[in-house]
């Protein structure tokens, strides 16, 4: 019977890895919904988050290929497009951001990945000048601390540079309202307002802030995904967190949480595949 018992515990092993291998190469596309009084024209955003310098195909033909059946208006960009690290880290991550932005237009926040290349020279050399300069190459609009207007949309985009002491390992710092106002000032009230800021866990202090959507990522749907339970370990290795993925709603504030495109600090996903997300922002009827 010994061998029987052996025999099943590899075919899960072989289950599980067959699901592994499968979500951590593949990604799905999700749509979300939204109307709002201040919005004034029909408004199609892609939403890129945690691509971590992942590939689908050479130079991302699938991706590219899935965001144009889209057809969006503009992609919007929450964060982690590359991975920090030395030696040409920037490459795919700028390739990328090139020919999204040659196509259509680009709104781009910074992740954590992102903050540490910029602002720690010491730890990743010249990966941050030479990304910044990439950047600065393409047309997207690189929105740190900084915001837009899409006037005939009545939309404003806001982009939220977070710093990296912010983001640590088994619990996060408190943010606080007065920390984003400080960087961005008051929040817009007569224009849909929305705020691309990485780290989800601060929810109610964009609410509170003034964000009518809040989009991020960062946590990567929680990396393995359990029935009921959600995402089990987020990238800060905080178990069963609260906001892993999809959509929340508070006071009529409401966020979206892409589950991510690639993976970092745990490299796999099961029962968890990225994300391609969609989002259709609507007058209200």
């Amino acid at each position: 019977m010994s061998w029987i018992f052996a025999g099943g515990i590899l075919a899960v092993a072989a289950v599980f890895l067959i699901i592994i291998i499968r979500d951590s190469n593949r990604f799905v596309k999700v749509t979300y919904r939204i109307q709002d009084r201040k919005i004034k024209k029909k408004t199609r955003f892609v939403l890129l988050a945690d691509l971590h310098n992942k590939e689908y195909g050479k130079q991302n033909e699938k991706l590219l290929a899935a965001i144009e059946e889209v057809s969006p208006d503009a992609v919007l960009i929450a964060g982690d497009l590359i991975t920090s690290a030395r030696n040409d880290a920037e490459k795919p991550a700028a390739a990328l951001l090139k020919v999204l932005s040659d196509q259509w237009p680009v709104y781009y926040g910074n992740g954590n990945h992102e903050y540490r290349v910029f602002h720690q020279p010491e730890n990743y050399g010249n990966t941050g000048a030479r990304y910044r300069h990439a950047v600065r190459s393409t047309k997207a609009c690189h929105l740190e601390d900084a915001n837009v207007l899409l006037a005939k949309e009545n939309i404003r985009i806001y982009g939220l540079d977070i710093p990296i002491g912010f983001f640590r390992k088994f619990k996060e710092p408190q943010l606080g309202v007065r920390e984003i106002r400080k960087r961005l000032g008051k929040a817009d009230r007569d224009n849909f307002t929305v705020l691309l800021a990485h780290n989800p866990v601060w929810f109610e202090d964009y609410a509170e802030w003034g964000a009518d959507l809040t989009l991020s990522g960062h946590v990567h749907g929680g990396v393995v995904r359990l029935p009921f339970l959600g995402g089990v370990l987020s990238t800060s290795f905080r178990l069963f967190p609260k906001y892993d993925g999809g959509y929340f709603e508070k006071n009529g504030r409401k966020m979206i949480i892409s589950r991510g495109l690639g993976a970092h600090t745990i490299p796999l996903r099961m029962l968890n595949p990225a994300e391609l997300v969609v989002l259709e922002l609507l007058p209200e009827e």
